[in-house]
Parts: C-alpha cells; structure tokens; sequence
C-alpha cells in the first residue's frame, strides 16, 4: 500500500548531491525560494516538509558555497590590482 507520504512529490523533484553541483547560483536560489514558498504555504504532509526543509538546506549550502568562490575570486582581483599600483 503506498501511502501519501511515500508519493514522489513532481512538483519538488529531489536532487543528488552531483546534480546540485552542476546548478548555477541563479538556478539553486530560484529554487531555494520556490522551496521556502511551498514549505511557508503549508498544507504539507510532516515527511514532505522534512523533504523540502532538507533540499532547501542542500540548496542554501550550494548558494553559500559559490558566493564564497566568487568573494575570493574579487579578493584575489583587489590583491592583484593592489600590487600592481
């Protein structure tokens, strides 16, 4: 018997870590906000929220990740031009 809970869920597909990987910072927060907005409508299931609360984590990960790539990337900019002057 498959129970609601266990239904794969088409509108909050879940991702591999590989495939979460891949995503460009737009597309990780575009779907990091879609996530916040299911989970603040509400009217989940507990196991589907679980779900989204913990993509929305790995997305927020990802999101931090490469914000962090690109603040040291300008650093490494700003240290270059520095030395150059």
């Amino acid at each position: 018997m498959t129970t609601p809970a266990s239904r794969p869920d088409p509108d909050a597909p879940a991702q591999s870590t590989l495939d979460l990987e891949a995503e460009s910072f737009e597309a990780a927060y575009q779907r990091l906000e879609e996530v916040a907005q299911r989970l603040e409508a509400g009217g989940l299931t507990l196991e589907e929220s679980v779900s989204l609360y913990e993509e929305g984590m790995r997305l927020a990960e990802r999101c931090q990740a490469l914000l962090g790539d690109v603040e040291q990337r300008i650093e490494t900019l700003r240290q270059r031009a520095n030395g150059a002057q």
